[in-house]
């Protein structure tokens, strides 16, 4: 594992930056684990993440999807619970499944709830913010409007949102994308993310990115090439 790591490396100019295709490229032919890996983006914005309003967060639905199907919980009753499961939702339910939740079960990758069962799902902050799990009316995902939140979110719908250090980590595809779709995908979540720049952010607002696959190295981008053509 060691020696196949080292050489994909070695195949990375580290003093270079490069464009997008050429850095998919790379990230392809870097690739030397059995399984298909998720090629992931990474983003250095110039954001204070302890200011709110200097939080960069929002979802983006990629052209291709992510190769996963994300498994989606929703909390709802009645009619809107029926609404879920008709629309695929894998997981549906009220205080039942927060009980659940609370107990240590987290099987699922996203969540959608109807704004009346709030009051419920808020016992679970603790739990699920600092997983990102949290159902959030900004991100779509309080809503009533239920079939349309589980369907998006199955099609590909992915959550950006920085961390701590102002990075930004989404995933854009599997390593057996075509380049062209992952180059799509790419280009979609980098637009939504530079759209997404705080209008109290201060200096250059992307000042590192970097492509990589699962097991792979990192493949720096030229930033400055970016910023032209998606900052728009």
């Amino acid at each position: 594992m060691g020696k196949k790591f080292e050489a994909a490396v070695k195949k990375v100019d580290g003093t270079k930056q490069y464009a997008l295709t050429d850095a998919l490229a790379l990230v392809k032919d870097c690739a030397w684990a059995k399984f298909d890996e998720t090629v992931d983006i990474a983003m250095n914005l110039g954001v204070d993440p302890r200011k709110a309003d200097q939080m960069v967060r929002g979802m983006v639905s990629l052209p291709h999807g992510t190769g996963k199907v994300a498994r989606v919980l929703v909390f709802a009753k009645g009619e809107k619970e029926k609404e879920a499961l008709e629309a695929g939702a894998d997981f549906v339910g009220a205080e039942d499944m927060v009980e659940k939740i609370q107990k240590g079960w987290l099987d699922f990758d996203s969540t959608v709830a109807t704004p009346d069962m709030m009051g419920v799902v808020g016992k679970l902050g603790k739990v699920l913010g600092p997983r990102g799990l949290m159902p959030n009316p900004k991100l779509g995902t309080v809503t009533f409007d239920i079939a349309k939140a589980v369907k998006e979110i199955k099609s590909g719908k992915v959550e950006y949102r920085v961390e701590k250090a102002g990075i930004v980590h989404v995933p854009v595809g599997k390593l057996s994308f075509e380049t062209s779709q992952l180059q799509e995908n790419a280009a979609t979540v980098i637009k939504a993310i530079m759209k997404a720049k705080p209008t109290t952010s201060r200096g250059k607002y992307l000042r590192k990115a970097s492509l990589s696959s699962t097991m792979g190295p990192g493949v720096p981008l030229d930033v400055n090439a970016i910023s032209v053509e998606y900052g728009k």
